[in-house]
């Protein structure tokens, strides 16, 4: 199924070079997918960093070879200054009269053309408090009613511009929860909005009775106003209609993944992790479980691929379970395809995920996966082979899986064998085919906002 002829526009809170993980990696190639498919989207962000900035984060990306092109992403503060340096026409349209909040401390933003107020609350977003607009000279013209108004005010400015050379429908997919629950707002009956999901919503211990994060209570509320919710696994689609009931559009939407063109895994490789040294991965388990390994096989390896706040942590276990030889901490890599294409085995070991882009990824490439089994991710990915499951948390579990692979290469062959043929439900055809449907599907009905 091909797309519908629509405007189709990504919105993410912000796109930095690695920052934010696996959300960037799969927004971008959200946005590259649907290009291949034939449904070019613009990239937009309202984060207020410079104009600069942006442009640098741009070039990057392109370097890469995570995008196209610079011009496929939009900010809202890099359009809101005009040219005479003041605020842009259409944000000066938006203000209406007033003036800032005088308990607030505010902060100039677009090269002065937008005072925003420093609101301290983890629910920041929702805030109503006046944002200042201001003219060239510097005085204010107006003051919009907050940052929801703010981003509305900006995504019917750029829709606008879109309808004028056609005038199509538009699909926005939304990658970011804050700017669901502001967006839900937008009263464009032509606009569907199809929702993305990309970690859980559970509070530790993960289980499915597990206190729900409160960003997710409020965003749950809202859900069933979105057009589709697009989720990464059947798992969390499962659980959140059990417990939450199934009044929202419910589309299981996995990132997708390519396979290389060529997949042969090492005979002889490291054990590999690929992520940032984050506490909610666990590596300390990683580690402490290679430990057992390496005595039992001394020629294993190791290697924790990543930057993070873990690391002098992770090197200190290292140092102190004398596995220095075994387990490395190489750094980040700018190519992690050439990581896994060296490897044996992947391993993860996260208290929780969205997906998995890393395992995915892996599964991919051929390499057998060794996994705790926790929400969300590992169970829904390997349910037809590609590596072992083990209970969540057992490091023992962990260890023999591991030593299991290792010393067996016609198990190694076979689960990489597996590893491909669950990598092609991950492929990037099949998730643009599932998001061309669930637009299709939002199109032929009324906007459920």
């Amino acid at each position: 199924m091909g797309f519908p002829d629509a405007w189709y526009l990504i919105l993410s809170s912000r796109l930095i070079p690695d920052l934010d993980g696996g959300y960037t990696i799969s927004t971008l190639a959200r946005a590259e997918q649907m290009a291949d498919a034939g449904a070019s989207a613009l990239l937009l962000t309202v984060d207020p960093g410079t104009a600069e900035a942006h442009a640098a984060h741009r070039a990057e990306f392109v370097a890469r070879g995570a995008a196209t092109a610079s011009d496929v992403f939009r900010n809202l503060f890099d359009e809101a200054v005009g040219p005479d340096g003041g605020a842009a026409g259409w944000l000066r349209a938006a203000a209406r009269p007033g003036a800032a909040d005088p308990a607030l401390e505010y902060r100039s933003v677009a090269g002065g053309a937008v005072d925003l107020p420093n609101v301290i609350d983890p629910h920041w977003h929702l805030a109503t408090a006046p944002i200042v607009i201001r003219d060239a000279a510097g005085a204010g013209v107006g003051f919009i009613d907050g940052f929801g108004a703010l981003y509305r005010a900006w995504l019917a400015h750029v829709v606008a511009g879109l309808r004028a050379e056609r005038d199509l429908p538009v699909v926005v997919v939304c990658e970011s929860r804050q700017l669901g629950e502001l967006i839900v707002e937008w009263d464009d009956p032509d606009v569907r909005i199809l929702h993305a999901v990309h970690t859980i919503h559970l509070e530790p211990p993960f289980t499915a009775d597990a206190p729900v994060n409160a960003l997710w209570e409020r965003w749950l509320a809202v859900a069933p106003r979105f057009d589709a919710v697009l989720w990464p696994t059947a798992w969390q689609r499962d659980d959140v209609r059990e417990r939450f009931g199934a009044d929202r559009v419910d589309v299981v939407a996995p990132h997708g993944v390519p396979a290389p063109a060529v997949v042969a895994p090492a005979e002889d490789g490291p054990v590999v992790v690929l992520g940032r040294l984050a506490p909610g991965k666990r590596l300390d388990h990683a580690v402490r479980a290679f430990a057992r390994v390496a005595a039992a096989i001394p020629d294993a390896r190791l290697e924790l691929w990543g930057a993070g706040a873990e690391r002098d942590r992770l090197k200190a276990l290292v140092a102190e379970l004398g596995v220095g030889d075994a387990v490395t901490l190489p750094g980040l890599t700018l190519d992690p395809g050439a990581v896994l294409d060296s490897a044996s085995v992947y391993l993860t070991t996260s208290a929780f995920e969205g997906q998995g882009l890393a395992l995915a990824e892996a599964l991919a490439h051929g390499i057998p996966v060794v996994a705790y089994d926790i929400r969300y991710g590992p169970r829904d990915m390997l349910a037809a082979g590609g590596g072992i499951l083990v209970p969540d948390g057992d490091e023992d579990a962990l260890a023999d899986a591991l030593t299991r692979i290792l010393g067996d290469a016609a198990l190694r062959t076979r689960l990489a064998t597996e590893a491909r043929e669950a990598a092609a439900a991950l492929s990037p055809g099949r998730a643009m085919g599932t998001l061309a449907a669930a637009a299709t599907e939002a199109l032929s009905r009324p906007t459920r906002r």
